[in-house]
């Protein structure tokens, strides 16, 4: 067992701490992580509240170690799964050491109050990302968001980025570690992630799902994974696309099969690029009716 105490001792300087990412809905939270990590962590749609689980993620550095919990949009809503979502968020930000905070420079969303009245009553540091910059055409707007923020919240900094090109993204590392504490890792070098295989797999599936269908079929869907079989070259993987309606179910199989079949396609070429391995991908799909109104099938389905 290695003892911290002594890897600290080898490197004074060393500096670790959790970092939560928070945000509403769709303003790029996802994309940031998977951004910074260089890996696909997160799954990433253009439709709001995709990500419902925590992802934690692991970037080390010479003198530091990140370790990053990407988070489920924080927004109103009456539904007992999105109250769920949201709580959870807010339980990692207040687990964090420091927050990065990304907001949408293009869009104005109401659900910010919500946050910024949480942050108002946490004791956290927070650094405040501006995402989508590349896509403001007077650059004197940022400017002027800027002033705005710095009115509403105490920030440790301010910075305009864009996830999708990589704008201004080497700035964020080192304003994170330029705030936190001397630390030793909390984590091996070689570590990425604490979410399982299984996780990552059910997660790349169900990103497929997202992407292929529409109205309320995405957020209808969990994925579950009933059976994982590795070897050294090979995975064979038999999932469950479960849905709540019967007229759900055909909609994710398509005609003859058409929609599962391109869902299965997408995710198992994902899953051998993230795994080097041969994939053997088996896709059902299961009725769990108004299963979004039932909390007691929530951690089954991978959301607590």
């Amino acid at each position: 067992m290695i003892d911290s105490n002594f890897i600290f001792n080898e490197k004074p300087d060393f500096k670790a701490g959790y970092v939560s990412i928070i945000g509403t809905p769709n303003v790029g939270k996802s994309t940031l992580l998977n951004r910074l990590c260089g890996e696909k962590l997160a799954i990433i749609t253009d439709k709001p509240q995709t990500t419902r689980n925590k992802i934690l993620a692991v970037i080390n550095n010479k003198n530091s170690q990140i370790v990053f919990i990407d988070t489920p949009g924080i927004h109103s809503s009456e539904k007992i799964m999105n109250k769920k979502i949201v709580e959870k968020a807010l339980e990692a930000s207040k687990e964090a050491d420091l927050i990065l905070y990304v907001v949408d420079l293009l869009n104005k969303d109401k659900d910010d109050e919500i946050i910024v009245e949480k942050l108002s009553s946490m004791d956290k540091k927070v650094i405040l990302l501006l995402n989508k910059s590349d896509q403001v055409k007077v650059k004197e707007e940022i400017l002027q968001s800027i002033a705005g923020w710095k009115e509403r919240l105490e920030f440790e900094d301010i910075i305009p980025i864009s996830a999708v090109r990589g704008d201004n993204i080497e700035k964020i590392i080192p304003a994170i570690e330029q705030r936190l504490d001397f630390s030793p890792p909390f984590y091996p070098e070689d570590f990425l992630t604490d979410q399982p295989l299984r996780f990552i797999v059910s997660e790349i599936i169900r990103e497929k799902v997202f992407n292929l269908t529409h109205y309320e079929i995405p957020y209808s869907v969990a994925v579950t994974i009933d059976k994982f079989k590795e070897s050294s070259k090979k995975i064979e993987i038999f999932a469950n696309i479960n849905v709540e309606r019967d007229s759900q179910k055909g909609i994710v199989i398509g005609r003859k099969g058409l929609m599962l079949k391109e869902i299965g396609t997408r995710a198992r070429l994902e899953i051998e690029d993230f795994t080097g391995k041969k994939v053997m991908l088996h896709l059902f799909v299961k009725v769990n009716k108004n299963w979004t109104k039932k909390p007691g099938v929530f951690k089954e389905y991978g959301i607590e």
